[in-house]
C-alpha cells in the first residue's frame, strides 16, 4: 500500500515549483489560481524571492501548500491508499484526498498563516528541537517547568520539538541538556506552534473551517492530533481545528500507517525532510518523492 505524505513549514527554498510551473500547464493553472485567490503574486516570491521574503508566514505556508498539492495533482500515477501531512501538510493531504477543494485549501492555509502570525504577536514565544532523549523524559521535564512548555512535534524516535514561552524554552533547554540531551537547539521560528499559546489562532481558524464545505475523502487521512485514520468529515474538521494547539504526532502516525499496511511512503512537496523521518521511524519501508 502507498502512503503519500506532505511536508510542513520550513521546507521552502528559492525557485520552489518553477520547473513544475514551466513544464505542466495543469500546474501553471493551479499556481495562477492561487495567485488570484491570495491577491498577490505568490509565485513571484516562490521563484525569485529572497530567503527572508520566503520566511514571511503569509508566504511560507501557502507556498509549501501550493507546491505540495501541485506535485500530487499533476502526477498521473497519484493513487493514495492513505495520506498524512506534517502540521501545515495536513491541509495539503486533505486536498490530495479530495476532502477539500483546491481553492478552499488555499483560503484556509492563508487564513491559518495570518492567524498564527497574529497569535505570535500577542504571545512572544518560540520552539526548540531536543535530540537524543526519550520522549517521556522530555515530557516530564517540560511539565516540571513553571511556564508554558509542551511537546509540539514528535518527529521521530529521539527527535522531539518543544514549544512555549521564550523563558520557558530557555529553562527547558538547560534542564534537558543536563538530563543528557545530545542537542537542545532553539529554532528560528515566529512563535510557539502546536501549544496552548496558539489558542487565539485556533479560535480564529475554527470559524473558517466550520464554514468550509468538506467532501468525502477518497482515502483515510492520518491526522496529527491523534495519529489515527479518518474518513469522517466531522471528525476531520474537529481534529484540524484542534491541531494548532495540539502536538504533531508524526512518529505515531507513521507507525500506524505501517501497521495498517503502508509499504511505500511518497513525499509530495519541497525537500526530503519527511523521507528522512520516515526512514528513522520505520527503516523497513520504501521512501521516495514525486
Amino acid at each position: 500500500m502507498k502512503a503519500y505524505v506532505f511536508p510542513g513549514q520550513g521546507a521552502q527554498f528559492t525557485g520552489m515549483g518553477k520547473d513544475l510551473y514551466d513544464a505542466s500547464p495543469k500546474a501553471k493553472a493551479l499556481f495562477d489560481e492561487a495567485n488570484d485567490i491570495l491577491g498577490f503574486k505568490l509565485t513571484e516570491v516562490m521563484f525569485n524571492g529572497t530567503a527572508d521574503e520566503q520566511k514571511q508566514t503569509k508566504v511560507t505556508q501557502p507556498a509549501i501548500f501550493l507546491h505540495s498539492v501541485a506535485v500530487a495533482l499533476v502526477n498521473d500515477t497519484f493513487a493514495p491508499d492513505m495520506v498524512a501531512g506534517h502540521s501545515l501538510g495536513e491541509f495539503s493531504a486533505l486536498v490530495a484526498n479530495k476532502t477539500l477543494s483546491f481553492a478552499d485549501g488555499v483560503k484556509l492555509v492563508s487564513k491559518r498563516a495570518l492567524a498564527m502570525q497574529h497569535a505570535c504577536e500577542i504571545n512572544p514565544s518560540t520552539m526548540a528541537a531536543i535530540i537524543g532523549l526519550d520522549d517521556k523524559i522530555v515530557e516530564d521535564i517540560c511539565a516540571s517547568i513553571d511556564e508554558i512548555v509542551v511537546a509540539a512535534n514528535y518527529n521521530c524516535p529521539g527527535q522531539l520539538v518543544i514549544s512555549g514561552t521564550i523563558n520557558g524554552i530557555n529553562i527547558a533547554c538547560e534542564k534537558l541538556k543536563a538530563a543528557g540531551a545530545k542537542r537542545a537547539l532553539p529554532l528560528q521560528v515566529g512563535g510557539a506552534f502546536h501549544s496552548p499559546l496558539m489558542e487565539p489562532a485556533r479560535a480564529e481558524l475554527a470559524a473558517a473551517i466550520e464554514s468550509t464545505p468538506f467532501g468525502k475523502p477518497i482515502c483515510p487521512v492520518y491526522q496529527n492530533v491523534n495519529a489515527l485514520p479518518s474518513t469522517d468529515v466531522n471528525v476531520i474538521k474537529q481534529n484540524l481545528i484542534a491541531q494548532l494547539t495540539s502536538p504533531v504526532r508524526w512518529t505515531q502516525s507513521v507507525q500506524n500507517m505501517v501497521k495498517d499496511g503502508a509499504k511505500t511512503f511518497i513525499e509530495c512537496g519541497p525537500g526530503k525532510v519527511l523521507q528522512g523521518l520516515v526512514k528513522k521511524i520505520a527503516p523497513e519501508v520504501e521512501v521516495m518523492s514525486l
